[in-house]
């Protein structure tokens, strides 16, 4: 006897959506996700699609009133709760445009909470356009599983961010000048947690030294060659993950 295809099968497009999700609560999409949806996938009548609002989790919904430039989901069930998203931080300088964008990109697909820009003194950006940050996470999420989005902060002076730390979170900050290897200080250090990651220039002395001297904070190495600060978020955030057991 043949076996029953799987439902909804894994090629349905998955989009997140603004509107709260529910059972028959109908979402009118136009603008890029309806050209996605109908352009791209070629969705018809009756095709299903799968959605998320950031809320309740992953939901299962139906094509209708499919037009020509927009159309009209109904949400049928839910798939599956929200995800249980891993308490740590990414705290990073930001980089050149194209940098970031993977930076935020493979923070989400790695499942970071929050994302913090934090300016320094050799931070070579000074203006980030947060929406445009924000679709790449979005788009990261949508293709990676993820029913959470992270938070993604308003970027914050380095001299703040230690100012206003909170209690009961580690600041694991890269350390290009030495420090404990990464996998002996998260496994030493659990619970909730963060990783600081500098600028393409590094951290000058007198941040280095502020960094240090917080109590929270915990200088790690990240392995014996100079990686650019995008490389050195991912693999950061992976051995922390690993760590926590999220791997």
């Amino acid at each position: 006897m043949p076996a029953t295809p799987a439902w909804p099968p894994d090629s349905t497009p998955r989009l997140f959506v603004e509107t709260p999700l529910a059972p028959d609560v109908r979402v009118t999409l136009d603008g890029p996700q309806a050209h996605y949806l109908l352009s791209v996938m070629r969705v018809k009548d009756g095709d299903p699609v799968r959605l998320f609002d950031d809320a309740s989790g992953e939901w299962l919904a139906r094509a209708e009133a499919v037009r020509k430039r927009d159309l009209i989901l109904a949400v049928t069930e839910r798939l599956r709760e929200r995800e249980a998203v891993p308490d740590l931080w990414l705290c990073i300088a930001p980089t050149k445009k194209g940098r970031i964008d993977w930076t935020i990109e493979k923070a989400c697909e790695l499942g970071v909470d929050r994302i913090l820009p934090v300016v320094t003194r050799r931070t070579v950006v000074d203006r980030l356009n947060l929406d445009r940050l924000r679709a790449h996470a979005i788009e990261a999420a949508e293709q990676c599983g993820r029913t959470a989005l992270p938070a993604l902060a308003e970027p914050v002076k380095l001299a703040h961010l230690l100012r206003d730390w909170p209690e009961g979170r580690t600041l694991f900050f890269a350390d290009e000048t030495g420090g404990v290897p990464a996998t002996a200080a998260m496994r030493d250090h659990a619970g909730p947690g963060a990783i600081l990651i500098g600028p393409e220039g590094g951290f000058d002395a007198e941040e280095r030294a502020a960094i240090r001297a917080h109590p929270h904070a915990v200088g790690i190495a990240l392995g014996p060659r100079i990686l650019r600060a995008e490389t050195a978020a991912a693999a950061a955030v992976a051995l922390w993950m690993a760590a926590a057991g999220d791997w």
